[in-house]
């Protein structure tokens, strides 16, 4: 009995997250329309995606790393690379309708290994300030 009374006398937390205070707007000039004030300019988002900085290097890495895995310049599922760094072909046993062997593997391989350079990439540029 005492459980329900204490239960009874505690109240919810009334979340205010969607309820609009009058101090976020301000008067516009045009015909008394409320006007959304701006934050404090901390986070921007830019909408030039394509031909950005951020874009190409993505593209390059992930176009570069599948073009050395296409033409055996990187191992891949029919290539395996040695104690020495060497090359060398062997069966996988994937099936493939490229003449070199690259399998849908190997696409999906280097296009995570390409993404993964051109992430740290562009890291490293915006951490010294470069990008």
């Amino acid at each position: 009995m005492a459980s329900a009374v204490t239960m009874a006398a505690y109240t919810i937390p009334q979340s205010k997250a969607l309820r609009t205070s009058p101090a976020l707007f301000a008067k516009s000039s045009v015909a008394g329309m409320p006007m959304m004030r701006r934050g404090s300019g901390r986070l921007s988002v830019r909408c030039d995606f394509i031909g950005s900085p951020t874009n190409l290097i993505m593209v390059a890495s992930t176009s570069l790393m599948l073009f050395a895995g296409r033409f055996g310049l990187a191992p891949s599922a029919n290539r395996k690379a040695t104690a020495g760094l060497k090359l060398e072909l062997r069966d996988s046993g994937l099936q493939t309708g490229d003449p070199a062997g690259f399998t849908l593997a190997d696409t999906l391989a280097c296009g995570t290994v390409g993404h993964i350079i051109g992430v740290g990439v562009v890291l490293g540029l915006k951490n010294i300030g470069a990008l």
